[in-house]
């Protein structure tokens, strides 16, 4: 697959006092965007729950370069940049854009694989890396061995 594109909406409640859209929202519209592809390719949350592992995050930056205002029409997307061959842990980007041009924002996170009977990282079942390798990946994806 080559793009994963969200489209969410520009609410009230997400702006902050400038009339922008508030920091914390950027990462909203990542993990929605993410969990929705999940989602869409059959690894839905009842699924994860069932083989007892889910995805977790040990870091996320936000790089900001354009706010988005309330009436913007916005666009999402995901891509995997590195992963280990298992797909136990994983690094992604998204970009976000408004209007369809302007490139408003960046978000990066890396992520795991947590078995939530053990609460330890793991290597995910195959139901959930089959889903997870065809997730989009960048032009400069890389393969990592650690």
């Amino acid at each position: 697959m080559e793009q994963y594109i969200k489209h969410p909406e520009v609410r009230w409640a997400d702006l902050d006092p400038n009339f922008h859209l508030r920091h914390s929202v950027y990462y909203d519209y990542g993990a929605y965007c993410r969990l929705s592809y999940l989602e869409e390719h059959g690894l839905t949350t009842a699924i994860m729950q069932a083989l007892h592992f889910g995805p977790i995050i040990f870091r996320e930056e936000g790089i900001f370069k354009r706010e988005i205002k309330m009436g913007d029409n916005i666009s999402i997307d995901v891509q995997v940049i590195k992963s280990r061959r298992d797909f136990s842990r994983w690094s992604m980007r998204h970009q976000i854009y408004k209007n369809e041009t302007t490139l408003s924002a960046i978000i990066n996170i890396d992520g795991a694989w947590l078995n939530t009977i053990e609460r330890k990282l793991a290597i995910p079942p195959e139901q959930i890396a089959s889903v997870f390798d065809k997730m989009p990946k960048a032009e400069e994806f890389e393969w990592v061995e650690k």
